[in-house]
């Protein structure tokens, strides 16, 4: 199979590599779109210190079956279905513990991430047959690729926000901001804001229809004060101390705060206000199974707005210049991702 391998931080190379067999348990995926995500961006650069040089990464993926193991042949999947795969595996023992919170697990590893599987940035990715969604065939199969970025917002969401919210924020319109705004809608919240820099991300998120704010034009307090006031919460998916600043001052007293994006390792804050104004500054990573699932149900409903996720597609050959671009910031508003097949 062709694959692309991260043969030293800031090069890809595409290699032949030997097509993987799916052990008992486990399924053979033929791999047709993987997204690049930011954590892969991060990776190629060297900035998380979290892929290494010989790794095959991708965990943004959809595809069609290739092969069942033996014990995967009871599980309602057949050849050629079209699924996507919940990249955070917990083995079968930490089941019952972490159910419904499975990213807890410490025992967890994560297809992508974890440099002695390879994952999905090649033709064929092979995954345990538990972890496997189906989607429906007369979906665009590269939507299947957004459902685990939809998976980190709705379970980010979910984190924080109330019944009684009606008001929200996103920071920062990248993809992650973006799959934030359709997980609010997903929870019923009509009034959603987004704080974005790019113009071009802007324009996005607007389509998505999010009433977009640019910080650089002015105080955020001030825009949203001007807009019926202060959010009931918000969403960081930037996380660096200037948007977790914003974050905490556009949201009410009393009201919680999301901190999903991961821009920098150490965050100065505002402690007394965090404390005297009784807001909540909450993290967040990965999702429970339920969340992937349920962000599975959404894509696979083939909402029209799906389509304005994605940017454009490459082949693997180009994959390597795509993310050089993307790490140097090439104004791309949406998902890039990367085709292996039909």
């Amino acid at each position: 199979m062709l694959a692309l391998v991260l043969h030293e931080i800031g090069e890809f190379r595409v290699e032949e590599r030997e097509d993987p067999t799916p052990a008992a348990d486990e399924v053979l995926i033929r791999v047709s779109v993987t997204g690049i995500c930011g954590s892969d961006i991060h990776g190629y650069t060297g900035e998380n210190g979290r892929r290494f040089p010989g790794q095959i990464m991708g965990h943004e993926s959809v595809g069609h079956v290739a092969a069942l193991g033996a014990e995967a042949e009871g599980l309602g999947l057949h050849l050629d279905q079209v699924v996507t795969f919940n990249p955070v595996v917990i083995p079968t023992t930490d089941a019952d513990t972490f159910a419904g919170r499975e990213q807890h697990s410490p025992n967890k590893t994560v297809i992508g991430v974890a440099p002695h599987i390879p994952a999905a940035f090649a033709e064929y990715v092979v995954v345990p047959a538990r972890n496997v969604v189906p989607l429906p065939a007369t979906m665009p199969i590269e939507y299947g690729a957004l459902v685990e970025p939809l998976a980190v917002a709705v379970h980010a969401v979910r984190r924080v926000l109330r019944r009684t919210d009606e008001r929200a924020l996103v920071i920062g319109g990248g993809p992650i901001g973006q799959s934030a705004v359709l997980a609010l809608r997903m929870e019923g919240v009509d009034t959603i804001f987004v704080s974005e820099v790019d113009p071009a991300r802007r324009a996005l998120c607007a389509r998505l229809g999010a009433t977009v704010l640019n910080p650089t034009a002015g105080p955020l307090v001030e825009a949203l004060v001007a807009d019926g006031g202060l959010v009931d919460v918000t969403i960081d998916a930037v996380g660096i101390t200037l948007t977790v600043a914003d974050a905490l001052n556009a949201t009410k007293f009393g009201g919680n705060v999301c901190l999903v994006g991961m821009g920098s390792p150490k965050l100065d804050l505002e402690a007394f206000r965090l404390s005297t104004e009784e807001r909540s500054l909450v993290g967040s990573f990965t999702y429970s199974a339920q969340d992937f699932t349920d962000a599975a149900a959404y894509i696979a409903s083939g909402a029209p707005e799906i389509a304005e996720l994605i940017s454009r597609e490459v082949t693997p050959h180009d994959a390597d210049a795509a993310f050089a671009a993307l790490s140097r910031g090439d104004g791309t508003a949406g998902k890039v991702l990367v085709r292996f097949s039909s």
